[in-house]
């Protein structure tokens, strides 16, 4: 275990397939498996229930302090990959929704809410055997991490996925409305001032079109083991 990287960076855009690679991998080598984008989502969710414009940056920064806890699923029964809490209220399906999914990139992209939650991310990061994924965590979270993956596909391809996860939670789903959404959301991330979402220089690239989790993370294992080698 020792040879084994002990901090794992994962990003990539919006339903390339982060969260589930994450989780997977996480159990595999029994690391710690946080998925950042929740604490952004989190954040969002916040605002919007206090009837806050998300692009009031001051405002939505002041709700970056609210603590969030985000925990393994637990017990529960509905597919979650970890289970997210604010003041004690289980919020974790409610940050995929339709609402939340417009407006994140617009909270993520206020520097100072990057800044807060940066902050938290990076000390759980330093602390060691852990999967972290996101949209900057290669390239500003931590840097220095020990093993970078930077995953992709197309965005049809994530369009139908996030279709299919709406469709799976019972909500209705427009295939053309959600591709239309996450084009502009990939066009927001990757120009956003600060933390934009780019592939590390020293990250690897993974295009997870047509492949399976389980393919895709047998992958990083080969990759891993390269690495020790």
């Amino acid at each position: 275990m020792d040879s084994l990287p002990s901090t794992i960076a994962i990003d990539g855009p919006a339903a390339s397939g982060k969260s589930t690679i994450g989780k997977i991998l996480a159990e595999q080598l029994d690391y710690l498996y946080l998925d950042t984008g929740a604490m952004y989502r989190a954040v969002t969710l916040l605002a919007l229930e206090a009837g806050i414009d998300p692009d009031n940056g001051p405002a939505v920064a002041a709700l970056a302090a609210t603590p969030i806890e985000i925990h393994p699923p637990g017990n529960a029964y509905d597919s979650r990959q970890y289970t997210v809490f604010i003041h004690g209220r289980d919020i974790t399906w409610a940050l995929r929704s339709p609402a939340v999914d417009e407006h994140v990139s617009a909270v993520a992209a206020h520097p100072e809410v990057r800044r807060l939650l940066v902050e938290q991310q990076r000390r759980i990061g330093h602390r060691g055997r852990v999967v972290m994924v996101g949209r900057d965590i290669g390239t500003v979270v931590v840097p220095d991490a020990d093993l970078k993956i930077y995953l992709e596909a197309s965005v049809e391809e994530r369009a139908r996925r996030r279709c299919e996860e709406r469709q799976a939670r019972g909500e209705d789903c427009d295939y053309e409305e959600i591709l239309a959404d996450m084009r502009e959301r990939d066009r927001r991330d990757a120009n956003r001032a600060t933390g934009p979402m780019r592939p590390a220089g020293d990250a690897y690239r993974i295009d997870s079109t047509g492949l399976t989790p389980d393919e895709v993370v047998d992958r990083i294992l080969k990759l891993m083991a390269t690495e020790e080698a």
